[in-house]
Formats: structure tokens, C-alpha cells, sequence
């Protein structure tokens, strides 16, 4: 019997960071100390082993977790993400910015995260079922489509929600639509779930662009990261018209100035396993890809890639950020100090759980939307929230993530007030 354990990756601790931010936020607008208190700490971590039957025989344990942040505006919502450098600071950084992603988007939900430490590269299909089921029967008192409602994140995809949906119904006894979302379109999924955060992520480069007077062809674009965001991303980059002239995975990536053919590289990656080779392109690394010369930046993998070495060479214009706190708190002002726009997480990526909400409340009435629908409101709640950010920004003269934190700390600071305390 193993046990995996977690190897430290990053450059600051991202709970520190989380609840620094707070503290700021709650200086620049005036939020009430006591209520800044209460809300830069979690409701609840949950902490899990995961023995599992491996198919020679053997058994390893991991570690799980599952972390509510808070409920104020309704149940918790937040991905479930495999990945080795998994930790608990880490998933209760990522259910912080959750409650105010959703606050930001408007939705009913407050935040959640969950993770395992876990390489899923390294386990069989079997294996990666057998203890993905074994984690939701160790986490299943602390979800539920009234409770807390988790989805696809980093190294997960439907399959793990369908089978995460599957466990929790067969000890319910019946089918629970709601327990998840990013499921398969046969078991209750939603249409464009998948494509939902590069999505979200186009609309706000959109209206920065609008905002700027100028149009996104010819617009020269690097992505770091190819999985549900990157890859999805520079797709749809490419078909508006932009040029992506860069794009990466954890392994590395490739760089042609002229523009990449996107959806080449792609499939050359999903046949190959990476773009290693591909034709007609230069191999970077991914701190490479950080610096190259582009108009739009978006890092779409792990957090903390542009960091206070890294920031003050960044050739963007914009910064967007696929990914989940990808820039740390000094490189973000070093990036606002020289005129850098950074289009922030919450806003940014929010896409996907704004139609994770939208797969919720079909689940609920059992009735589901058409994709033209499903696009459609996407559209309106994304750019609706992102010009409430760039007035806040304007009227206060801050940043995007200042303007766009406090717009969401003080309705979930509302929330709270108007609950109240119990007892």
C-alpha cells in the first residue's frame, strides 16, 4: 500500500493571497472590518484518504478535499480538479475566488473547491473511476444540488461528473440531476458547457477591444495552456478573425510569429500526446510563450506563471486570464503600474460556472435549453458584469480585479448582513 503525496509548486501560498486581496478590498471601498472576518476564512474543509484498488492489485492511498467557503447567496458551487501539486491552501484559495466569481456573474451560489492529489495521466481508466467514486462516497454528506454542486476542473472532465453523479444516485436511489454539472449531454448535461469558460473569456476580450475602438482581426493573441480553456480559446480566436501565434501545454509549446494553424496543432496534439514536432513552428517553453511580443496574453493552465520576475518583460497589451490567479498580487501591480490591462479571473473565466448554472436549473425543471440559448444568456450576464467592472474601475480609478472584487465582496457583504448572524 502507497500513499501520494503532494509536491510543492508554488511561488506564494495562494490562501494568503486570497485573503490579502480581501483585506484590500475591504480598505478601498469600506467594508465593514468585521464582516472582512468573517469572510476571509472558510465555512468548512473536508479532508479525505482514498484508498484505491489499482489493477495489479495493489493499493494507493490519496488525499481529497472539498472546501465551502461560503453560503450566503445560495449553495456552494466550485470544479473538482486531479492534479499532483494539489493543496489544501490551495482548493481553499480556489473556493474564495469562486464565491466571487458567482457574486460577480449574479448567480445563486456561493464558492466551493474541491481537489485530489492525484496525476491522473498515470491511472488506468479503471483505476481513475474506482477512486473517483471511492472520493464521492468519502465526500457525499457534503454534496447535493440544495448544498454544494461541483464540477469539472483541472484534470477532470464529464466522465468523472458522470461518475461522480452516479455514485451519489445510487445511494440516493434515484437520479440526481443537480449534484453536478459539466455531465455528459446524455445524462443531463447542458449544450455549450464545455466550450462555456473560452467562451466567456472571448466575450471580455471583445468588449476590452470595443472599449479600445479596435477589432479583434489581426489581433495577435499566445495561449499557455491547450486543455478545456487554451485549446477552446484559440479555436475560437481564430475563427473571429485573430491570429494566435503561440500555444502550449505542461509539456511545452510552439511559436510562429505569421500565426499557428490552430486547429492542426490541436489535433496534432490529441493524436500525438503534444505539439512536439508540429510543422511550421518553433518550440518555447511556457516561460518563453510569457514573454513573446503579442497583443492579448492569456494564460489558460495553472496559477502564479507570471509572477514579480516574469511581469516586468511581459510584451502584452492585455492580460487575460484563463486560468484561475494566474498572475500573483506584486506582478499584477507591476502589470497595472506599466499600463497593462488584466482582465481578471473572476470575470474572465467565469463563463463556465455561469452555464454550470445554467445546467443546474435545467436539471432541476428537467427541461433544457437549445445551444443558441445556452450562448446567448452566456453573452449577456458575462458583458453585463464586465461593464459594471469597467465603471466601478473608471469611477474609482483602480484596476479590473479591484473594481471587479469589490463589486462581489459587497454583495456577498450584503447577503451576509441581511441573513444575519445564528444564533
Amino acid at each position: 500500500m502507497s500513499t501520494a503525496e503532494a509536491p510543492s509548486h508554488l511561488h506564494e501560498n495562494p490562501y494568503e493571497i486570497a485573503r490579502q486581496q480581501l483585506r484590500r478590498v475591504g480598505e478601498t471601498f469600506g467594508i465593514d472590518p468585521n464582516l472582512i472576518g468573517v469572510l476571509e476564512l472558510c465555512k468548512k474543509t473536508v479532508e479525505v484518504s482514498i484508498p484505491t484498488r489499482m489493477d495489479d492489485g495493489s493499493v494507493n492511498v490519496y488525499t481529497g478535499y472539498r472546501v465551502t467557503h461560503n453560503i450566503a447567496r445560495g449553495p456552494s458551487k466550485g470544479g473538482i480538479r486531479y492534479h499532483p501539486a494539489v493543496t489544501r491552501d490551495e482548493v481553499k484559495a480556489l473556493s474564495i475566488w469562486m464565491t466571487w466569481k458567482c457574486s460577480l456573474m449574479g448567480l445563486p451560489f456561493g464558492g466551493a473547491k474541491g481537489g485530489v492529489v492525484v496525476d491522473p495521466k498515470l491511472l488506468s481508466r479503471r483505476e481513475l473511476e474506482r477512486m473517483t467514486r471511492r472520493f464521492t462516497s468519502e465526500i457525499i454528506n457534503e454534496i447535493g444540488p440544495e448544498k454544494d454542486i461541483p464540477a469539472p476542473d483541472v484534470g477532470t472532465d464529464a466522465s468523472v461528473m458522470a461518475w461522480i453523479f452516479d455514485t451519489f444516485s445510487m445511494n440516493k436511489g434515484h437520479s440526481v440531476l443537480g449534484v453536478v454539472t459539466g455531465k455528459p449531454l446524455a445524462i443531463g448535461g447542458s449544450l455549450g458547457r464545455l466550450e462555456a469558460t473560452a467562451r466567456g473569456a472571448l466575450y471580455c476580450i471583445e468588449e476590452v477591444l470595443r472599449e479600445e475602438t479596435r477589432s479583434i482581426d489581426g489581433l495577435r493573441v499566445a495561449v499557455q495552456g491547450a486543455g478545456n480553456v487554451g485549446g477552446h480559446l484559440a479555436r475560437m480566436l481564430v475563427e473571429e478573425g485573430a491570429t494566435v501565434i503561440a500555444i502550449s501545454d505542461s509539456q511545452g509549446g510552439i511559436h510562429n510569429s505569421a500565426g499557428l494553424d490552430i486547429p492542426s496543432a490541436l489535433a496534432y496534439k490529441a493524436e500525438r500526446g503534444s505539439f512536439e514536432g508540429f510543422r511550421d513552428a518553433e518550440t518555447i517553453t511556457n516561460e518563453e510563450l510569457i514573454l513573446l511580443e503579442c497583443d492579448v496574453l492569456a494564460p489558460c493552465a495553472l496559477e502564479q506563471v507570471i509572477t514579480a520576475e516574469n511581469a516586468p518583460h511581459v510584451q502584452a497589451r492585455i492580460v487575460c486570464e484563463g486560468a484561475n490567479g494566474p498572475v500573483t498580487p506584486t506582478a499584477d501591480e507591476i502589470l497595472e503600474d506599466r499600463g497593462i490591462v488584466v482582465l481578471p479571473d473572476v470575470l474572465a473565466n467565469a463563463g463556465g460556472v455561469v452555464v454550470s448554472y445554467f445546467e443546474w436549473v435545467q436539471g432541476l425543471q428537467e427541461y433544457f435549453w437549445k445551444e443558441e440559448q445556452v450562448n446567448a444568456r452566456l453573452n449577456e450576464i458575462v458583458t453585463r458584469a464586465f461593464r459594471e467592472t469597467w465603471e466601478t474601475r473608471l469611477e474609482r480609478r483602480t484596476s479590473m480585479r479591484m473594481a471587479a472584487y469589490g463589486i462581489a465582496v459587497q454583495r456577498v457583504a450584503e447577503a451576509t448582513i441581511t441573513r444575519g448572524l445564528y444564533p
